[in-house]
This record gives C-alpha cells, sequence and structure tokens, in this order.
C-alpha cells in the first residue's frame, strides 16, 4: 500500500510537472511569437520622414481656409496675428511635454500607450478604441473624399465619382505602405515638400508686394479681441496632428532622441509658416474680403499671381491632403497592431501580426482602410469626426497632464530629454486643452455627451477581451 501511495503521488507531481512544464512551454511561445513579430518591425523611419510626418499632419487644408474665420472673429490683423501665435505656443508647450512622455516610453502606438502606462490600462483602451474604430478611419476617409473634392477642380465629377477617386487614392496608399514603411515615409517627405510649395510662393510674393491692402483696412474691424478666445480656438483646429508621429516610434531610429527634435522642430516650424502665410494674405487682400471670404488663400493666390493662381493653390491643396491622408494612414495602423500585441482588441492575432516579407503592419493597415472604405460610401465620416472632437481633446489634454505623473513614477534616465521650463510648459499646454473643452461643451453640449457615450460603449469589449484573456493559462 505503502509502495502504491508512493507511486500515485509521484505520478501526480509528475503530472502536474507536466502540465505546468506544458504551460510554460505555451507561454514561452506566444512570447517568442510577440517578439518575433516586434522584431520584425524595421526602424526604417529616418529623422526626415519623421520630421514630414509632423509638418505633413499638421498642415492640410485648414492653412488655406482659416485665416478669414480667426480675423473675423479676433477683430484685426495685429489680433489675428497674435491668435495664430497664441495657438502655435499651446500647441508647442503642449508637444514639448508630451515629447518627454515620447523619449521615456519610446513604443508604437503613441498616446494610446502613454496613456496606458500612465493611467491604467482602462483609458489606453478607451483611447485605442476610438481611434481604432472611428476616428482614425474616419479622418482617412473624409481626407480621402477632401482629395476628390478638390481634384475637381481640374477633372469634374459627380458624387459617385468622386467616392470612387477617393477609394483609389485611399488603395494606393495602403499598397505603398503595406508594401514598406519605407515608401509611406518617402511619398510622406515628397507630399511635405510638395505642399509648403504654394505656402512658399504666397509668402514670398505676399512680403515683397508693395500693395497692402490688409493692413489698410483694420480700423474697419471689430474690437480688438472682441473674439479674442474664438480665434485661438480656430488656430489651435489648425495645428491638431503633430502627435501622430508618436504611433510610429517603435519603427524611428533612435526614437527616445529623435521624437523629441522632431515634435520641437516640426511644431516651431509650423507656427512660423503659418504666421507669415497669414500676413502674406493681408498684404494680398483686403480686410473685408479676407473676412467673408471662404477661401481666402484662393483669392491671395490669384491676387499674387494672376488667374493661374487659384489652380496653383488648389494643386497645392490636393497635395497637402494627399500628405495628411498618407500621415493618418501610415500613422493609425500602429494603434490597433499595439493593441493587438497585448489582446486587448478582438481579433487581436491577426491584427498585431507583422507581413513576413514586408515587415508591415499590413493587417492593421486593411483594417482601417477597410473602415474607411465603409464611411466614404455611408457618408458619416464628418458626423463621427465631429462627435468625437471633445473625447479625443480629453484624452490629448490627459497626455500633456502625464509628464507630472511620469516624473514621479519613472525618474528620467541620466542625459535623457525634459521638457523645459518645467512646470511652466506642461501647465500651458493643460490650460490651452482645458480651455477647448470648455469651449466644446458651452458651444455643443449635446454632441459632447454623444462623444463620452459613444467611447464608454468600448468598456464592454475591454472587460471581455479581459476576462479573455484571464481564462487563457498561456496569457
Amino acid at each position: 500500500m505503502e509502495n502504491t501511495s508512493f507511486i500515485m503521488m509521484q505520478s501526480r507531481k509528475a503530472a502536474s510537472s507536466f502540465c505546468n512544464g506544458e504551460r510554460l512551454a505555451q507561454a514561452m511561445a506566444n512570447e517568442m511569437l510577440q517578439q518575433s513579430e516586434q522584431k520584425s518591425m524595421q526602424r526604417s523611419v529616418t529623422f526626415i520622414q519623421a520630421l514630414a510626418l509632423v509638418v505633413g499632419m499638421i498642415i492640410g487644408s485648414g492653412i488655406f481656409l482659416k485665416p478669414g474665420i480667426v480675423l473675423g472673429n479676433a477683430g484685426t490683423l495685429y489680433m489675428s496675428l497674435l491668435a495664430w501665435a497664441a495657438g502655435g505656443i499651446i500647441t508647442l508647450a503642449s508637444a514639448l511635454s508630451v515629447a518627454e512622455i515620447a523619449a521615456a516610453i519610446p513604443k508604437s502606438g503613441g498616446l494610446y500607450i502613454y496613456l496606458r502606462e500612465l493611467y491604467g490600462e482602462v483609458f489606453g483602451f478607451l483611447l485605442g478604441w476610438v481611434q481604432t474604430v472611428i476616428s482614425y478611419p474616419a479622418s482617412a476617409a473624409a481626407l480621402s473624399i477632401a482629395f476628390a473634392t478638390y481634384s475637381g477642380y481640374f477633372l469634374p465629377m459627380n458624387g459617385f465619382q468622386q467616392k470612387l477617386l477617393a477609394v483609389a487614392i485611399l488603395a494606393f496608399i495602403l499598397i505603398m505602405n503595406m508594401i514598406s514603411t519605407r515608401y509611406g515615409g518617402i511619398i510622406q517627405t515628397l507630399a511635405t515638400a510638395g505642399k509648403l510649395v504654394p505656402i512658399a510662393g504666397i509668402v514670398v510674393f505676399g512680403l515683397v508686394s508693395g500693395e497692402a491692402p490688409g493692413f489698410a483696412g483694420i480700423q474697419t474691424g471689430a474690437a480688438a479681441g472682441a473674439g479674442f478666445g474664438a480665434a485661438i480656438l480656430g488656430t489651435l483646429w489648425a495645428y491638431d496632428g503633430w502627435i501622430g508621429v508618436t504611433n510610429m516610434a517603435g519603427e524611428i531610429r533612435n526614437p527616445s532622441k529623435t521624437l523629441p527634435k522632431v515634435i520641437f522642430v516640426g511644431v516651431m516650424f509650423v507656427m512660423i509658416v503659418y504666421v507669415l502665410f497669414n500676413i502674406a494674405i493681408f498684404k494680398a487682400l483686403p480686410f473685408e474680403t479676407i473676412v467673408s471670404s471662404k477661401t481666402p488663400g484662393a483669392e491671395a493666390a490669384e491676387a499674387l499671381l494672376g488667374s493661374g493662381g487659384g489652380a496653383f493653390i488648389t494643386a497645392g491643396i490636393i497635395v497637402s491632403v494627399l500628405g495628411a491622408l498618407n500621415g493618418y494612414l501610415m500613422t493609425a495602423a500602429r494603434v490597433p497592431q499595439a493593441m493587438g500585441e497585448r489582446g486587448e482588441i478582438p481579433f487581436a492575432r491577426t491584427l498585431r501580426q507583422i507581413h513576413p516579407r514586408f515587415g508591415t503592419p499590413a493587417n492593421a493597415l486593411l483594417f482601417h482602410s477597410g473602415l474607411a472604405v465603409l464611411y466614404i460610401f455611408s457618408g458619416t465620416f464628418d458626423t463621427l469626426t465631429d462627435l468625437l472632437v471633445f473625447v479625443l481633446w480629453i484624452f490629448f489634454t490627459m497626455g500633456v497632464f502625464g509628464v507630472f505623473l511620469l516624473r514621479r513614477k519613472k525618474p528620467a534616465e541620466k542625459g535623457g530629454y525634459r521638457v523645459p521650463f518645467y512646470p511652466f510648459t506642461p501647465i500651458v499646454g493643460v490650460v490651452g486643452g482645458a480651455y477647448i473643452l470648455a469651449s466644446t461643451v458651452i458651444g455643443d453640449p449635446f454632441r459632447s455627451l454623444t462623444g463620452i457615450l459613444i467611447t464608454l460603449a468600448g468598456l464592454p469589449v475591454y472587460y471581455y477581451m479581459n476576462n479573455k484573456k484571464k481564462g487563457e493559462p498561456a496569457s
């Protein structure tokens, strides 16, 4: 009996060891799979390409359309310029603050990863949820339609034909980014350089122009500062988009040093360009024309360059939108890919996979593009992006504030990047974000609440995936 008991006891130990060993082997296999997938994401994005992402994702069509709106709210030329500078300073303060987090946590996924590590998994998931399912694909759809719409200036099309062209240009950008991240970087660099050509043309011809009708008419405007807050709000929308480059941290060469540099240089460059562009417009057009025009950039181009100015500026807008579309698609796919690596999203195994030959997140790119096509044909992209503006700024403001949490949780490495003039710099960024949130709630409380409800709809998905991970021994 004793021998039998001893044999049974040893058998149980052996079986237990075998099961534990099997679980350990499975866990190690999963870990090796994730590591191999991550290693195949090559650090192929150069400093210039990363800089092109920052500049290209900020400068869209807004700079060509916003000057009149900002001027109308600011009241005078000088207050308008001050509003553009103030918006740039707020953006720069936010950028410098997030850059410290990006340097300390140089992982693909950007703000999703930062919120996850600084505030907890739920906050990171909710941002990743709205970015993956709605925000990024809807923005890609909107930019694709914008490309087709502006192309109608040269090639008249009906509504269905515009949608087909929108899908075609989206497919082209998708294929290039699936084949190689380097190709996406090249497109971004060329498109960013191309979009600066019409801006540079207006700036140069405007600044050397002897005429200055916009300056002569400033006394006819409203009282200085009457809508200065609204003017700053208008400029902040035009500065949006720079944070997308942080999604690419896992593929940028030496991200801890490169990210702070490209963010600072990119935002500073755009701020200078915006101010100079507005001065050039003020020298080309009368005050009343700027305020009343829906396309002051095009009218300034015609005034400075003749009848071909409209075509010149329209071509510039098309290239500008193309660059923004490439930037959004290129950076957006890194969020579901990062969520897939952590098992936080349905079809995680598929979305996290890196193409074995091309080394790109091909499945995540296809997923985003597929949703974008649905939004293009449904025509819901503008509504969806408008609904989520408030929510995205909540997360963005949390990201800027996160630098305070970072310094408590993770002491900076020796020689690492630190935000200058701390704590005043992040405070400026947080105050700017809070101002946008307050203005949005006051201006459209129903839309703000709807955006929150859409975001919270992701919670059941989070808890389902979390319970699913707990039920898998290998996890």
